[in-house]
């Protein structure tokens, strides 16, 4: 996954990574014949698992890219009247 690491947007990497696993871990579910809603609820399982573990670097600039533009300085008057 070197690809997502150099992605502008963490956030959307994490994301992809994400869905990624979920569709992997489904597709081999349902090439194994499960019963579709229990490959639906055992592959969420095991993708949320596998993201907690392997995701932490992504997870982790994605939250602090959301922290920071949560906390952007307020512009005061002047500065919305300037803009």
């Amino acid at each position: 996954m070197p690809r997502l690491k150099t992605m502008k947007n963490p956030l959307l990497a994490y994301t992809l990574a994400r869905l990624g696993i979920f569709a992997g871990f489904l597709a081999v579910l349902l090439l194994l014949r499960f019963a579709p809603i229990a490959a639906v609820i055992i592959a969420t399982m095991l993708s949320v698992s596998v993201s907690l573990i392997f995701l932490r670097g992504l997870r982790e600039s994605s939250s602090a890219r959301i922290y920071s533009a949560l906390n952007k300085p307020k512009k005061t008057a002047d500065e919305k009247a300037e803009d």
